[in-house]
C-alpha cells in the first residue's frame, strides 16, 4: 500500500492510544503529515506525541482539511467530534467504544455518514480472530449450542507507572468501567453469532480498587433460536485472562488470546492446534486496522467493524445494564 494522495491525517487525544497510532502513521506514511489535537483543551507539544504539528481545537484541526482522522479522545467525547469532523466531510476511525450510551447516538447525525466510519475494534484484525469466525461461518463443530467469552486482568497493572484511579478506564465520567472498556468480547461474539435478542447481566464493584465504575460483569447473552453465551469481564485477575470457547455439535472451539492460539476438539477425542503464534506482535493488529481503514476510505474494500455494528455493540450495552438494574432478563433493542 502506498501513501498516494494522502497527505495529512488528523488524530483528536494525547493518551496511550493516540500516541499508539502516531506512531504507526508515522512508520506505515513517512512523508504524511501528523496533526494533533488534545481532546481537553490543553496545548501540546509536537515532541509530547510525535505529531508534527499541534493545534489548539478542533476548528483549526478541521480547517487543516486533513485526509482522515482518528478520534482517540475520551469515550464521552466521540460522537461530539465525529459530528464535527464528518460534517466537514472527513472519515473518521472512531476509538471503542463507539459512545457510552445509546441515547449519545440519538442525538447525533452519524447514520448519514456511515461509509465514511469505522470504530477500533481491533481484536478483529487478529489472524486468530479471523480463523476462529472462519471455523464458526464454516460449523467447524456443528450447530453451536453454547459459548463462552472471558477477559480479566488487574486494572493496576494495565499501564505501570501511572495512577490507574485517575486513568479513563476508572472514571465514570470519561467512560469507564469494566462493560465499555471491555466491549471488544461484546464486538466479537456479536460480529461471530450475529444479533443477540436478549440479555441477563450482573454489574458489580467489588471496592477492591477504589474506583467509580464497575470492577467486574457477568452476562448471559441469547439468541432468538435459544444458544446461549456466557461473558465475564472485569479489572481484577492478577494473572491475564482472555479466552473464548464454542461448544458445538461436533466438537469444540477454543481461542486463547493470551497465548494466541487456537485448538480445535473433535468427536474422535483428537485435539488439532489450527493456529499457533507465541510470538505474533500484538500491535500488528493496529497496523492491519490503519491499513483496512485506509484502503475503505480510498474505495478499495469494506471496513468491517462498522457504524452499524458497534451500534449494536452499543444496544447490547444498555441491555446489560437495563438487566442489572432490574435483576431481569431484558430485550436487546432492535435497530430502526
Amino acid at each position: 500500500m502506498t501513501n498516494a494522495h494522502l497527505n495529512r491525517a488528523l488524530v483528536v487525544g494525547s493518551g496511550s492510544i493516540a500516541k499508539r497510532h502516531i506512531t504507526n502513521l508515522r512508520n506505515l506514511f513517512p512523508d504524511l503529515s501528523l496533526v494533533c489535537v488534545s481532546a481537553s483543551g490543553r496545548m501540546l507539544n509536537p515532541a509530547e506525541v510525535g505529531a508534527s504539528e499541534v493545534v489548539p481545537d478542533l476548528a483549526s484541526a478541521v480547517r487543516q482539511n486533513p485526509d482522515f482522522a482518528v478520534i482517540a479522545s475520551p469515550a464521552p467525547y466521540h460522537l461530539i467530534h465525529a459530528d464535527e469532523l464528518l460534517a466537514a466531510n472527513i472519515p473518521v476511525l472512531i476509538e471503542k467504544p463507539l459512545c457510552t450510551s445509546v441515547r449519545e447516538l440519538d442525538a447525533t447525525k452519524l447514520s448519514g455518514y456511515t461509509a465514511r466510519i469505522g470504530v477500533a475494534y481491533n481484536l478483529r484484525f487478529m489472524p486468530a480472530a479471523q480463523i476462529v469466525k472462519k471455523l464458526i461461518d464454516d460449523a467447524a463443530v456443528g450447530p453451536i449450542s453454547t459459548a463462552f467469552a472471558e477477559v480479566g486482568q488487574f486494572l493496576p497493572d494495565w499501564r505501570p507507572g501511572s495512577d490507574y484511579r485517575r486513568g479513563v478506564s476508572a472514571v465514570k465520567d470519561l467512560g469507564g468501567g469494566a462493560l465499555l472498556e471491555l466491549s471488544h468480547e461484546l464486538d466479537y461474539l456479536n460480529w461471530f453469532f450475529g444479533p443477540f435478542s436478549r440479555a441477563l447481566g450482573v454489574i458489580r464493584n467489588a471496592g477492591s480498587l477504589e474506583i467509580d465504575v464497575e470492577d467486574n460483569v457477568d452476562v448471559l447473552l441469547q439468541q432468538s433460536g435459544g444458544q446461549l453465551v456466557h461473558v465475564h469481564l472485569d479489572f481484577l485477575q492478577r494473572h491475564p485472562t482472555r479466552r473464548f470457547k464454542a461448544i458445538g455439535a461436533i466438537g469444540t472451539i477454543e481461542w486463547d488470546l493470551m497465548a494466541n492460539k487456537v485448538l480445535l476438539f473433535h468427536a474422535d477425542g483428537s485435539t488439532e492446534t489450527v493456529y499457533e503464534d507465541p510470538n505474533y506482535d500484538r500491535n500488528q493488529m493496529y497496523i492491519d486496522q490503519m491499513i483496512a481503514f485506509i484502503g475503505s476510505i480510498k474505495g478499495e474494500a469494506d471496513f468491517e467493524s462498522t457504524l452499524d455494528s458497534s451500534m449494536q455493540v452499543m444496544r447490547l450495552v444498555e441491555s446489560i445494564r437495563m438487566s442489572s438494574d432490574q435483576s431481569a432478563w431484558a430485550e436487546v433493542e432492535e435497530p430502526l
